[in-house]
């Protein structure tokens, strides 16, 4: 008799056990086993069952795994997390599942050895490879949200989306508390409903109150200061459209006198030093501003100068609130009066929240990571190196994303009620989004490097961001490389060449000027790609997410809308017109408790580097997955050591942002 020895683990999350029989039948080359009963399925953790066969059936190929019913027992799920094989010849197999079972169907899963699977020419494994593809392809289906969008995953609503993708049950119990207090807290205030303007600032800070972090109190504190306004062109949630400056644009028309007073500096020398740098709207300009609580709102599309001083800090010197140059558009500046220029700074502000939640942050994280994540599972199958590498980074993301559309941009979303583009705007703008982006802007060190910030001082996502990037490009290229030799081997993979021709397609809608390849060439394509994604779905995500409440809790840093019209002469604003200018405060608080929704973690937070699932199980790859949580860790103390800074930069911290975009 040839003897294997079964060893099935359960997976340690909540309810993955299961009451129903469960039953595995082994398929090898030379044969199979009887389908045979798996006593212990039900516990939660790991049970062995010992399956006898007349004569070894070979080298096994895949195991056939369903469950049953028992009389009087409803069918439950099951989440198998794993089953390791033991032959006769002392081989050992090792099936990666970490999928629900939810029916009483016969399910096949591949040995998991992640072999270069175009060069497997066995027919079994073939065949089984296609079922499961055939079936990801029905279970994971295209869908066109809005045009001149990303597609993304068409769903009925979250609940209807395959269990594995789904959140966990405490995950969605918290996203559900959290989504719930934050707007009950504030509606037993009395505030979610209020349709009138502030009155004074004291009393937003009551509101502000409720829930506060420390560098939301740095940004109370700090909110009107130049240097505080520059600083987050940095390290806030939009360190994407910062780029020096060589020449004015046409549209812009500062002059030396305009900002430097006395004669003490050349805007031409200035520049020619490096030391000047511009901030531009455009992609805003002419968006259809929204109208709310029957009042009609204002949308700016700026453009910013900003000036390294000698002392290393960045300042503002001048800001013009509209693209077309007019008598009506005067240019403002520090030395105009407090409320002129603090106006100014404040449509700025307003103009960046929807210009990051829309492009950098929804857009440029969330839509793309779905359009990775949707070709991922609907073109590779789980025994594929790049499955391996890339499924921990998907996790919860179509789950959030259809939560996303239908909470934020729907037309009962809080955006489309409450924010100055209002759905019409909305749309435009993530279409311009998209038809303006580059694969080289998604690329750190390729971006830092085109927008000319490479020397620029106190730059903290740039340095975190390029030191992660390499962390994570090494990580891949080994990776990769253990599995694809040579560039024959990237270019005959059709799995991998679908997955690609897929995200072109469906992500980037076929747009050529985006630069994103159509199809891999070579190991070093693949490597670049692979670590764009990666670092988009982790630490980019991070950075744009992770300190929304952080910077937008104070609403006069961030309004989320604004309705009344800038000043177009100057000298004639004060705090009144400035507070019958910020949005009313039922859009205030509804905004308020949509970024403590957006920015808090769930306690299942799986941070970067960390992979509960093994899915690897070759020797190499394991190695270099604790070689690279080592460089994580590295980076992580260095973090942490930076110099005592007045407002700290965490958000590229691998223990604190997570593999995916889970949030």
């Amino acid at each position: 008799m040839a003897n294997y020895e079964v060893t099935v683990s359960t997976g340690n999350v909540d309810y993955a056990a299961t009451f129903n029989n469960v039953f595995v039948k082994l398929v090898g080359t030379d044969g199979e086993s009887k389908r045979t009963w798996l006593k212990e399925a039900l516990l939660p953790f790991t049970s062995g069952t010992l399956i006898s066969c007349p004569v070894s059936i070979g080298k096994l190929v895949l195991i056939e795994l369903d469950k049953q019913c028992l009389p009087l027992f409803p069918e439950d799920a099951w989440f198998p997390a794993k089953v390791q094989v033991k032959s006769p010849e002392g081989a050992t197999y090792n099936f990666p599942i970490y999928r629900w079972i939810t029916d009483s169907k016969v399910h096949l899963f591949r040995e998991g050895t992640a072999l270069r699977v175009f060069e497997d020419n066995n027919s079994l494994g073939r065949s089984s490879r296609q079922v499961e593809l055939d079936q990801r392809e029905k279970d994971y289906c295209w869908d066109v949200y809005a045009k001149g969008m990303p597609h993304c995953m068409k769903a009925k609503d979250a609940h209807s989306l395959p269990c594995e993708v789904r959140f966990s049950f405490t995950k969605d119990t918290e996203f559900r508390y959290t989504a719930a207090s934050g707007l009950t807290e504030l509606q037993l205030k009395g505030l979610a409903d209020r349709k009138e303007n502030w009155t004074n600032i004291d009393d937003i800070n009551r509101v502000f109150c409720c829930k506060r972090t420390d560098i939301s109190d740095y940004v109370q504190e700090h909110w009107k200061e130049d240097a505080f306004f520059a600083y987050q062109y940095l390290n806030g949630l939009n360190p994407m459209l910062i780029r020096r400056c060589s020449s004015l644009p046409h549209n812009f028309p500062v002059t030396d006198d305009m900002v430097f007073r006395h004669g003490q500096g050349s805007l031409r020398n200035e520049m020619e030093n490096g030391n000047i740098f511009l901030c531009d709207y455009k992609l805003l300009d002419g968006v259809k501003a929204n109208t709310i609580n029957g009042k009609k709102q204002y949308l700016m599309a700026p453009l910013i100068l900003l000036h390294k001083t000698p002392d290393d800090k960045l300042m503002p010197i001048a800001i013009q609130l509209k693209q077309t140059p007019a008598d009506d558009n005067p240019i403002f500046f520090p030395t105009d009066s407090e409320y002129d220029w603090l106006m100014a700074k404040i449509f700025v502000r307003s103009a960046d929240f929807s210009a990051h939640e829309l492009n950098v942050h929804l857009l440029r994280t969330h839509l793309l990571a779905e359009v990775f994540t949707v070709s991922l599972l609907r073109n590779v199958p789980m025994v594929h190196p790049l499955y391996k590498l890339l499924i921990p980074h998907t996790r919860y993301t179509l789950q959030i994303n259809y939560l996303a559309r239908s909470l934020l941009i729907s037309e009962t979303g809080v955006f489309t009620q409450f924010a100055a583009p209002g759905g019409e705007g909305v749309m435009t703008i993530l279409e311009r989004s998209l038809s303006s982006m580059t694969y080289s802007s998604l690329c750190i060190p390729e971006d830092i490097a085109e927008r000319g910030v490479e020397a620029l001082p106190n730059f903290y996502y740039r340095d975190d961001g390029l030191k992660l990037w390499d962390i994570i490009q090494r990580f891949v290229q080994g990776v990769l490389s253990f599995y694809y030799k040579n560039d024959a081997e990237v270019q005959k993979d059709s799995e991998l060449q679908k997955w690609i021709s897929d995200i072109f397609e469906h992500g980037f809608l076929s747009q050529t000027g985006t630069g994103i390849p159509q199809s891999f060439t070579g190991v070093a394509e693949l490597v670049k790609f692979v670590t764009m994604v990666i670092f988009t779905c982790s630490g980019q995500h991070s950075a744009v997410n992770n300190g929304q409440y952080d910077y937008d809790a104070w609403m006069p840093n961030a309004p989320i809308s604004l309705q009344l019209p800038p000043p177009t002469t100057k000298g004639k604003t004060s705090e009144a017109t400035m507070l019958q200018t910020l949005p009313d405060v039922n859009a205030t608080v509804q905004g308020m408790a949509t970024m403590w929704l957006l920015s808090k973690q769930s306690s299942d937070f799986v941070p970067l580097g960390q992979y509960p699932e093994d899915h690897f199980s070759e020797e190499i790859p394991c190695k270099l997955i604790k070689a690279f949580q080592g460089e994580l860790e590295v980076l992580s103390a260095d973090i942490k050591a930076r110099k005592r800074l007045e407002v700290p930069y965490t958000y590229m911290d691998p223990k604190k942002l997570e593999n995916s975009v889970a949030i």
